[in-house]
């Protein structure tokens, strides 16, 4: 009777170790199959979600990187779309012609929008965004961009704002050229100098608009 006992008891360890070997065994079986949905999925996207974050962090470098050219850019044209803006503004209560009318509302919706983002690029640098009131003179000393071009002087403002009707078309389309043409040869230097991709990328749409509001204006001078 001890005998049987202790070979029962044996048995019943033996079976014992079995079925926890068996119940670890599952366990780890479903850890590993349902691991490559779960656990497993996770080790398998941890790796690559590291390079992921890496190349994400190292294009946002990239795509913030600057330099001289580029401040002088943004706080260049900020001041220079600003005063295009403004001889815009003057248009719907001076202008005679249609087509100046529209040229103006054309320049003050693709100029406003600018603006804003040039602005938004010298805050996340660190810079100083060109105070409202620094329209023309108070900015020639831009470093690197040769000066702002076209930029009318107080004088040729109020000129512009005591005419009215063919002489405000004729004065608004000679200044507005003159004007553009210094923005596209800002816009040049920006992506000849500048290291700034978004910045570069908007130097040639201020150079592709303008110059063909260029070509556009040359032609309504044209007119009788």
């Amino acid at each position: 009777m001890i005998r049987k006992r202790s070979l029962m008891r044996r048995t019943a360890v033996v079976a014992a170790a079995g079925a926890a070997a068996l119940v670890l065994a599952a366990c780890g079986g479903s850890g590993g199959d349902d691991g490559s949905a779960g656990h497993g999925g996770h080790a398998a996207t941890a790796p690559s979600s590291a390079p992921s974050s890496s190349a994400s962090a190292s294009a946002s470098a990239s795509q913030g990187q600057h330099n001289a050219a580029d401040v002088a850019f943004a706080k260049g044209m900020i001041p220079h779309h600003r005063q295009a803006v403004e001889m815009a503004d003057l248009a719907p209560g001076r202008a005679r012609s249609a087509e100046v009318k529209k040229l103006a509302a054309d320049i003050k919706k693709a100029q406003d929008p600018e603006i804003r983002t040039l602005s938004g690029w010298l805050t996340s640098w660190g810079e100083d965004v060109p105070a409202e009131g620094a329209m023309d003179h108070s900015t020639h000393d831009m470093s690197g961009m040769g000066g702002m071009g076209g930029m009318m002087t107080a004088e040729e403002m109020t000129g512009l704002e005591n005419a009215s009707g063919k002489a405000f078309d004729t004065a608004f389309t000679e200044l507005m050229i003159k004007h553009h043409e210094g923005a596209v040869e800002m816009a040049r230097t920006e992506q000849a100098d500048g290291a700034h991709g978004p910045a570069r990328k908007m130097a040639g749409e201020i150079i592709d608009s303008q110059s063909a509001e260029i070509e556009q204006m040359n032609a309504l001078l044209g007119k009788d």
